[in-house]
């Protein structure tokens, strides 16, 4: 990677070497001492990676309650894609939201003293909270109850239905199965002439059967859905009656401990503050993981991008995600050249697939990796200047994300591989890019410096030239260095600000024609 101030002084240097190929004297290049950086850098190139092809899924399976979005929609970070219901884990909200409610009630009976009042009212409490679970496992029962029986008196009727379409069948197959009547003329009897071709009369019973097998098939079709939505409905019935069972219990329990410790309210035995503190942080754990556990039940964005693909509808369960695709260190792009270990077909999820697929576009990041030397300067947060080679000119400004812990052959060398994440985008970046980085592993900023070209050393001092009074010889100035980067060096002392220093020529003595003329 060119640097530009290399690029000036090579300017600079052909200048010279014009003027001495055309043999007129010209005045020396120089340059100024300014202030800036100065940087050691370490490079390597890779490859641009787009965070693309993100799988997202939900944290634990569940059965989908909504789907917001539709492939080929641009989301923003942070939107809701999905939803699985919640119900259960709202009601575990609840249910630690209380538990945590008396534990701090238990602690302020503790920290004031045993009082009758404060048991009285967690007692309360409890009771409050059975009642409540008892009454809404009631009508879960209920509902589940109704439920079944519908389903139940919807399966006898549907076999209702199909018995009198098999009758119906039976009976008219029996009627049709008669050979059937044949008519003769009466003007040819009168004749003496037998009409050889009598027209059969139409046999009602006959031509419902076509009408009665198709009557058939759909009753069985509507007995076997019913009988379906049956063993749904118990099944659903049986796992809400434990579930109930376990709540009530819970609740009781808890009215049994608010009971105890009212028992022992009058009593002037020392509490245990601390444990019942920990208690109390035991109860805000179990609240924030219940409301983590409800959060992930909506799928979020992570980034802003295009939604490419969707394995799920309303009403179907997923199963909790798991990641397949081979990542670059500390990010969530893919690591260039390595395939995911599996994939996910159109036609639905597999287990442990993602759910949703989700291409982001708009960002990138840069994976490089380094060799050993290199990599073990490279640290996370280190300023990272990054070039394009099919974009001539272009330096977009960057930094360090992570260091890959493990090496990884490259080409027979152990390299270190670095996810770099580029500041700002450019709408002529495209995945897969080669492109270089150029990390400051050291850097020292807002410092006077000079080229490192034009610093020398003359008996064990640093010093530079600068142009002679009305162009007389150049004096050598000598200063007092501070870091040493790949360009410039730091000016403690002995330089100012703008002050012009020479440029050595040396880079021109040595082409055709040899060294200026005067």
């Amino acid at each position: 990677m060119r640097h530009p101030v290399m690029a000036r002084l090579a300017i600079l240097a052909g200048a010279v070497l014009l003027t001495a190929c055309s043999g007129d004297a010209a005045p020396p290049p120089v340059v100024r001492v300014d202030r800036g950086t100065v940087a050691t850098t370490v490079t390597a190139s890779g490859s641009l990676v787009a965070i693309t092809e993100q799988n997202l899924g939900f944290a634990e399976g569940g059965r989908l309650a909504e789907v917001l979005v539709s492939v080929g929609d641009r989301v923003q970070t942070g939107d809701v894609l999905a939803r699985l219901e919640d119900f259960a884990l709202e009601q575990a909200l609840e249910r630690a939201r209380a538990q945590l409610d008396q534990a701090r009630a238990n602690l302020a009976k503790i920290e004031n003293g045993n009082s009758v009042e404060a048991a009285q009212a967690s007692l309360d409490q409890a009771r409050e909270i059975l009642g409540a679970t008892q009454d809404q496992v009631d009508a879960t029962n209920a509902a589940n109850d109704v439920a079944t029986e519908r389903a139940r008196v919807q399966l006898d009727f549907d076999r209702d239905q199909l018995d009198r379409a098999q009758d119906r069948l039976a009976a008219d197959e029996a009627g049709c199965s008669s050979p059937p009547p044949t008519t003769t003329s009466s003007s040819g009897l009168l004749a003496g002439t037998e009409q050889t071709a009598p027209t059969p009369a139409p046999d009602p019973e006959c031509e419902a059967i076509a009408a009665d097998e198709t009557a058939v098939q759909q009753a069985r079709g509507a007995v076997i859905a019913s009988e379906t939505a049956l063993r749904t409905a118990e099944q659903r019935e049986h796992v809400d009656e434990a579930s109930g069972r376990l709540s009530v219990e819970n609740a009781r329990n808890s009215v049994v401990s608010a009971q105890n410790q009212l028992d022992q309210a009058g009593s002037d035995r020392p509490a245990d503050t601390g444990a019942q503190e920990a208690a109390v942080r035991d109860a805000e754990a179990g609240v924030a993981l219940a409301q983590r556990d409800l959060d992930d039940t909506a799928l979020r964005a992570p980034t802003a991008g295009v939604v490419s693909q969707i394995n799920g509808a309303v009403g179907e369960f997923v199963g909790p995600a798991s990641g397949t695709t081979s990542l670059a260190p500390g990010s969530s792009a893919r690591l260039p050249g390595v395939t995911d270990s599996s994939s996910t077909g159109a036609g639905g999820a597999t287990a442990g697939g993602a759910f949703l697929v989700l291409n982001d576009v708009e960002s990138f990041q840069l994976v490089v990796p380094f060799e050993e030397s290199d990599a073990a300067r490279v640290q996370p947060g280190q300023a990272v200047d990054v070039t394009v080679d099919a974009v001539p000119g272009l330096t977009v400004p960057a930094s360090v994300l992570a260091v890959a812990p493990t090496g990884a052959d490259v080409s027979g060398i152990v390299n270190y591989y670095a996810t770099v994440v580029l500041d700002r985008g450019d709408p002529q970046l495209r995945d897969g890019q080669t492109a270089d980085a150029a990390v400051r592993v050291e850097a020292v900023e807002d410092v006077l410096r000079v080229p490192s070209s034009t610093v020398r050393t003359d008996e064990g001092r640093r010093v530079v030239s600068i142009p002679g009074v009305d162009g007389g010889e150049p004096v050598t100035v000598p200063f007092t260095p501070g870091a040493v980067g790949d360009e410039f060096t730091e000016v403690r002392s002995g330089l100012r600000e703008g002050q012009e220093v020479l440029v050595p020529q040396a880079q021109v003595a040595s082409a055709p024609g040899g060294p200026p003329r005067n």
